[in-house]
């Protein structure tokens, strides 16, 4: 049976729910779902500059939950990149944090109750 799904907190809400390819001729892209989980790893870890490890304890979960998090978000916004994807930003298990985008990584509820998928 597996393990119940820890909820991640995120700091502030995507400022766009998406991306998607300049059209040509009027054509429909296939799309990508980046979670919005997925897209606060980034968002830590590469634009924030933060380890792996503070990525976690800032999200509230493992190292290794944030590691496999990471690398999905890596390989989806590289499909939508390379094959003219469009990427849409949406769902997952998170909770807001309370600090309105200035989170400290401290005192957030773990309420999942705000947002589920």
């Amino acid at each position: 049976m597996p393990r119940h799904r820890k909820c991640r907190r995120i700091c502030a809400m995507p400022l766009t729910d998406g991306f998607e390819p300049i059209r040509e001729n009027g054509s429909l892209y296939d799309e990508v779902v980046l979670n919005i989980d997925e897209y606060e790893a980034v968002r830590l870890i590469d634009l924030e500059n933060l380890t792996q490890e503070q990525c976690a304890v800032q999200m509230a979960v493992s190292r290794t939950t944030i590691t496999s998090i990471y690398e999905n978000a890596r390989y989806k916004i590289a499909d939508a990149l390379i094959n003219s994807k469009k990427l849409v930003i949406d769902g997952g298990k998170f909770v807001l944090c309370e600090h309105n985008g200035k989170c400290c990584g401290k005192g957030c509820k773990h309420n999942c109750d705000s947002k589920e998928e």
